[in-house]
C-alpha cells in the first residue's frame, strides 16, 4: 500500500485586522489573497506565495498571541523554506519590507532572515545551509570573491536616523532591529549603510570637523543632480559641491550625529 503523501502545512494566526494583514503580505511580502470571506470587511483570508500559505483569521476581543509575547527566545510562528534567500531578502527589501533579524546564516545550520508581520508574529525564511565540503574541495580552497562594503555609522537613535537617511537622503530601511532599536540598515540602490546605536560619538567631534573625518564615501554616477535633490530637502551639508583636483565632483552631507558621509561622481 503506497503511503499517502503531505505537500505542505499551513500556519493559522488569529489577526487583529485581516485587511491589514493581506495588505501587508501583499505589498511587502509579495503574497495574493486566495481567498477571502467576505469580500469586504472581511474576518478570514487565505493568502500565499508559490508553497507557502498562511490562514489568518480576526475574532471580536481576540487579541494576536505570536510566540514572541510568550518566549522572546522562542520567537518563530513559521518557517517559510526559500531556496534563495538572498534573492529573497533582497526583493522583500526592494519592497520596504522591515527585517526584524536580517539575512545571516544562522547557528543552527540555517541561511536566511526574519520578518515580523504587524501583529508580531515571525516568519523565519530560508533553507538549510550545507557546510559539508569534499575532500578536494578541502585541499584545493576557492578563491572568495569580496561583494560590497558596508560601513558602520554609529548613532546615539537609531529610528531617528534611519528616518534622516530615508526622508532626507531617500534611502530605504532594509530592517531595525531590537526593542528599543539598537541596530538597523538603510539602502539607496547598491549603497548600504549599517547603523548601530552607542551613546557617546566614536569619533570626537572637533577631531572629526577639523580633519573632516568620513564616515562614508558613496560614489554616484552623476553628484550634480544629487546634490540638488539633498540640498531641497534641506539637508545640512559639511562640504557643498566642488570639482576635486582629480576631476571627481564631490560634496560631503553631515547627518543628525555629525556623521559626515561623502558623496562623490561625475558631472560638470
Amino acid at each position: 500500500m503506497t503511503r499517502p503523501k503531505t505537500t505542505a502545512i499551513s500556519p493559522s494566526f488569529i489577526v487583529s485586522n485581516v485587511e491589514q494583514t493581506v495588505a501587508f503580505y501583499r505589498d511587502k511580502l509579495g503574497f495574493e489573497t486566495r481567498f477571502q470571506e467576505p469580500e469586504r470587511n472581511p474576518f478570514f483570508a487565505i493568502i500565499g506565495r508559490d508553497g507557502a500559505q498562511i490562514f489568518v483569521k480576526a475574532e471580536k476581543n481576540i487579541e494576536p498571541v505570536p510566540n514572541s509575547r510568550r518566549h522572546r527566545h522562542l520567537r518563530l510562528d513559521a518557517f517559510v523554506y526559500a531556496p534563495d534567500p538572498d534573492a529573497l531578502a533582497a526583493e522583500f527589501a526592494a519592497n520596504g519590507a522591515a527585517f526584524s533579524v536580517p539575512l545571516k546564516d544562522t547557528n543552527d545550520g540555517l541561511r536566511g532572515f526574519e520578518i515580523c508581520d504587524p501583529d508580531g508574529y515571525v516568519l523565519f525564511f530560508g533553507r538549510p545551509r550545507n557546510d559539508a565540503m569534499t575532500d578536494e574541495l578541502a585541499e584545493t580552497p576557492a578563491n572568495s570573491t569580496l561583494l560590497a562594503a558596508e560601513p558602520q555609522l554609529f548613532v546615539a537613535d537609531v529610528g531617528a536616523s534611519c528616518e534622516f537617511y530615508s526622508k532626507k537622503l531617500g534611502f530605504t530601511v532594509a530592517f531595525i532591529y531590537g526593542e528599543p532599536p539598537f541596530y538597523g540598515q538603510v539602502f539607496r540602490n547598491g549603497a548600504r549603510l549599517n547603523i548601530r546605536h552607542l551613546d557617546e560619538p566614536a569619533i570626537n567631534p572637533k577631531l572629526r570637523d577639523q580633519e573632516h573625518l568620513l564616515s562614508a564615501s558613496i560614489t554616484v554616477d552623476d553628484a550634480n543632480p544629487l546634490f540638488l535633490e539633498f540640498q531641497t530637502a534641506g539637508v545640512l551639508f559639511h562640504q557643498t559641491l566642488k570639482t576635486e583636483p582629480w576631476g571627481a565632483r564631490t560634496f560631503i552631507v553631515r547627518d543628525p550625529d555629525g556623521n559626515l558621509i561623502l558623496f562623490s561622481g561625475g558631472g560638470r
